[in-house]
């Protein structure tokens, strides 16, 4: 699938899944920039130490990125956290952290973009959310899954507004993603199981491509075999 010469922003970038999706459009022949709050790899382009909770940072690390690609075609927002805790012994700062770092990061960076979208008249924004936000949230799940939901309404509000504009916004639901940290934070589980960050990579690469024009405001589920 072919995606040569199209601009591509990647938030999150430095992160075990931001990296295979680096890696995949890069070879689809895409010119990708990384946009990560921590040191990105040496191999790849982009701008790390951005802080895009805050809308300022954001739209510099935004412009800058498309200013060194001579345009933007796609966004994909990867960058986010994850924190498991029960509502009884914890802390309501956990509830402002992930909606800071899930859901504020992401509409940061789309406002950003959109400038540099709308004027292409096409393009894409892929968003990252999670299958816990689509179902029923488990105990110690509420304040990740309340994020990700947000996320999810960002996706499905923004294609409705931009749908006449030649962009489309989907989200990725990805259920437990095999990446290191994962491995290690549940060292008991199937890693078998989990969804394997090129699986995900492969499905964003798709809805960047021509095949998937019409679709948009779509919230899609990439299970593995949880």
């Amino acid at each position: 699938m072919s995606l040569t010469g199209k601009a591509c922003i990647v938030t999150g970038g430095a992160g075990a899944l931001g990296s295979a999706v680096c890696r995949a459009l890069s070879g689809a022949g895409a010119k990708v920039m990384a946009i990560d709050h921590g040191v990105l790899p040496a191999e790849q382009p982009g701008i790390g130490g951005v802080d895009l909770s805050d809308a300022s940072k954001a739209k510099a690390a935004i412009d800058k990125a498309v200013a060194e690609m001579g345009g933007l075609y796609a966004l994909i927002n990867i960058a986010g956290g994850f924190r498991f805790e029960k509502l009884a012994d914890g802390k309501i700062d956990t509830w402002d952290f992930l909606y800071t770092v899930n859901l504020k990061t992401a509409v940061n960076a789309c406002q950003a973009a959109l400038p540099h979208l709308l004027k292409n008249k096409v393009g894409r924004i892929v968003n990252i959310g999670a299958a816990a936000a689509a179902a029923k949230a488990g105990a110690g799940m509420g304040a990740y899954a309340a994020s990700k939901a947000g996320v999810l309404k960002l996706t499905e509000s923004l294609a409705d507004e931009v749908k006449a504009e030649g962009i489309t916004v989907n989200a990725v639901l990805p259920t437990t993603i095999d990446t290191p940290a994962n491995r290690k934070d549940m060292p008991k589980a199937d890693f078998s199981k989990w969804v394997q960050p090129d699986e995900i990579a492969a499905l964003i690469e798709y809805l960047l491509s021509e095949k998937a024009s019409a679709m948009t405001g779509a919230n899609i589920p990439i299970s593995g075999r949880v």
